[in-house]
């Protein structure tokens, strides 16, 4: 890659502030080497599986927060080019439209502009990943029973956002210079989601033909 993702993605762009892993945890040293994998050239086919005798969910959230990172540090680069006016719909082209729910605010699915859906998912996405009670941080706490379909959930709404940014926006990714960046980011999260089956495959129909 020509350039390095500093160099193409702002940072102060961010559409929410990080998630950072804390020192000295087993997230932390599982987020290092997870990083260190994909760092290393290694295919991305690999690079998702599930080390050697590492807990599943513990692999699961680190990766969910760093995709939450990603994406979101993404779509914060391309939120100028995605407006009330141009993205009155949250949609991925003609065929989809994804409607937002949340059982709080909205109880119902409600149509929404795509900024206004960015917006709120990355708010529900920061409320769960920070929610002890969901994501356990303390050495010794369980993750919940529902931990998997939390994440699902979470992940299928984060693959919508590649779906609308693909569609909608790849111009402004190929103006960017930011193209190779956002094709290796999501075979990533496509190949991650796919080798831990967390999202249904209906839901991926819209980009089916992006990895190859």
């Amino acid at each position: 890659m020509a350039l390095c993702l500093k160099q193409v993605f702002n940072k102060d762009k961010t559409f929410r502030p990080r998630k950072k892993f804390e020192p000295g945890t087993q997230r932390f040293e599982l987020y290092k080497k997870a990083q260190a994998s994909l760092k290393s050239g290694l295919d991305l086919k690999t690079v998702v599986q599930l080390p050697p005798g590492e807990s599943i969910n513990d692999w699961i959230a680190v990766h969910v927060v760093d995709f939450f990172n990603r994406i979101n540090l993404i779509y914060g680069t391309m939120s100028e080019y995605c407006t009330e006016k141009s993205c009155p719909i949250m949609s991925g082209g003609l065929k989809y439209e994804y409607r937002w729910q949340d059982d709080s605010k909205y109880k119902k699915p409600t149509k929404l502009s795509a900024p206004q859906y960015m917006c709120m998912l990355m708010d529900w996405i920061e409320m769960l990943i920070n929610n002890e009670d969901i994501f356990p941080t303390r050495i010794g706490v369980p993750f919940p029973k529902q931990f998997q379909q939390v994440c699902t959930k979470i992940l299928t709404r984060l693959f919508r956002v590649f779906v609308h940014v693909y569609i909608h926006h790849f111009d402004s990714i190929i103006n960017m210079g930011a193209e190779a960046h956002v094709n290796t980011c999501y075979k990533h999260f496509y190949y991650f989601i796919r080798e831990f089956s967390l999202v249904d495959h209906r839901e991926l129909e819209p980009l089916v033909r992006m990895p190859q």
